[in-house]
């Protein structure tokens, strides 16, 4: 059986959608709800199973990184003032020493930049990509849970895969599959196709589990669109080479919080998973819509 160790956290994008918020705040550090972005997917990647966590960073991070470390005052006044609670959702999650490690992308190259970036950490194994803007509420079983099953299986390449509508295909990079399921083998993959060439509406989203195989591809340094260093584009070099993927579809609530809508979406959306928030946030949105509707 295969076990999955490591997962990666390509954070050093600069988060130009956001400004001017992030200007100075990284846009992996903005809240949902009650967390920041990067420790929802922390914690997915944390109960699939993965111990060690490595994250691409850039410039201006640095409240990214104290925010997986001990904030020793805030702890010891918590303490104190027995605020047990508080205390545990801000210390007890944090990982163990030495189980996380940061390093610096230097150039804003592309997100297959960004992974082959952590080569030197990777020896020998198959690890996690896990992209912050994308989140999902499942339906079921978390996708990361259910790929790591498919990856002990196979042994192979593992992505995830979320249905859109045809006429939306063109902004996503989309594959080709074998088969129909849950669980299909992947022919090829085809960025962002027109609606009438695109090869099915399954568009790959931001969670992957990659083997070692895929850094000499990087290394490479072959440019694709917007002039970076595409993973998509490394990944279909590999198949073309024989090297299996599948994919997994994924169901349930899916919001891409790289954009403001999305974000948006994203806060109400796990608002209202919140048993202390339900209730109050559809008051709120109810209220809001009544004022919209007089306008």
């Amino acid at each position: 059986m295969t076990i999955l160790k490591k997962a990666l956290y390509p954070v050093g994008g600069l988060g130009t959608r956001f400004l001017p918020a992030t200007k100075v705040m990284p846009k992996e550090m903005l809240p949902v709800v009650d967390k920041p972005l990067i420790q929802y997917s922390f914690e997915e990647a944390l109960a699939a199973g993965c111990e060690q966590h490595i994250f691409i960073t850039g410039r201006n991070k640095n409240v990214l990184m104290n925010h997986f470390d001990h904030a020793f005052e805030l702890q010891r006044t918590l303490d104190e003032k027995e605020k047990k609670h508080l205390l545990e959702i801000t210390r007890d999650w944090l990982p163990k020493p030495g189980q996380v490690a940061f390093i610096r992308q230097q150039e804003p190259l592309g997100l297959g930049h960004a992974v082959w970036c952590a080569r030197n950490f990777i020896k020998d194994e198959a690890f996690a990509v896990l992209l912050a803007d994308e989140m999902l509420i499942p339906d079921g079983e978390s996708s990361l849970n259910r790929m790591v099953k498919v990856h002990e299986e196979t042994g192979g390449n593992v992505v995830a895969v979320y249905p859109v509508p045809k006429e939306k295909v063109s902004s996503y990079g989309i594959i080709d599959p074998e088969g129909e399921g849950d669980v299909v083998r992947i022919k090829r993959m085809v960025e962002k196709p027109s609606p009438d060439n695109a090869p099915s509406n399954l568009s790959i989203i931001g969670r992957y589990i990659l083997t070692d195989a895929i850094f000499p591809y990087l290394e490479k340094g072959q440019r694709g669109a917007g002039g970076e260093i595409q993973l998509t584009d490394a990944m279909q070099r590999m198949i073309e080479d024989g090297h299996t993927f599948h994919a997994v579809v994924c169901h349930g609530q899916r919001f891409d919080c790289g954009s403001r809508r999305g974000f948006l979406e994203a806060n109400i959306g796990y608002a209202l998973q919140n048993p202390e928030l339900h209730e109050p946030m559809v008051e709120i949105m109810e209220r809001f819509l009544k004022k919209a509707r007089k306008k």
